[in-house]
């Protein structure tokens, strides 16, 4: 009797354990394609990278209505934009700063990808300041500044040349491309 007790309870315990696995093997999928859906349901490129912008000037909304009291929600907060922005960021420099350089936009594609380092150099003052630090606010607004000035770039001057140079199946093509880089990093 004991013993089929003990084999009950390894049996239920590999049970639930493989439950377990099977469950986290279709968490992660499913958690990168709700991370990705924004962008995904665009459909063009182009406008779902401006999409992402919104949502990035939307974390930033959040981060300047703080203050230094609130040293945690900028923790989380900054968290999230760097993670928006390093998805964002493969997502352009992996696929349309690269079709921008074969379509020969040589020089925009190279000064929007030393833009992002920049960006990036920017990110990483903000990550080692300490978030209760009365400049920190300020150095947020700075980078915001930045992005504001690299999204209007994207979005008014560099996108639509690109664009138009595509066909309506290189545009296709680019949008999935984009999208399946995002999927890496979501």
């Amino acid at each position: 009797m004991l013993g089929s007790q003990t084999a009950s309870r390894s049996n239920a315990f590999l049970l639930a354990g493989g439950a377990g696995l099977l469950l986290g093997l279709i968490a992660n999928p499913l958690r990168k394609l709700a991370v990705q859906a924004p962008t995904m349901l665009k459909k063009r490129w182009d406008e779902a990278l401006a999409a992402e912008h919104k949502m990035t000037l939307e974390l930033f909304d959040a981060i300047e209505a703080t203050d230094e009291d609130d040293a945690g929600k900028r923790t989380v907060l900054l968290t999230q934009l760097k993670h928006a922005l390093g998805k964002h960021s493969f997502q352009e420099e992996n696929t349309v700063y690269a079709m921008m350089r074969e379509r020969g936009l040589m020089e925009p594609a190279q000064m929007l990808n030393e833009e992002h380092g920049e960006i990036k150099r920017m990110l990483f003052d903000l990550t080692e300041m300490s978030r209760s630090d009365p400049q920190w606010i300020a150095k947020a607004r700075e980078l915001r500044g930045v992005l504001e000035h690299h999204m209007a770039e994207e979005e008014n001057e560099l996108f639509p040349k690109l664009h138009s140079s595509l066909s309506k199946e290189e545009n296709e093509h680019l949008s999935v491309a984009m999208n399946k880089e995002g999927l890496k990093l979501a």
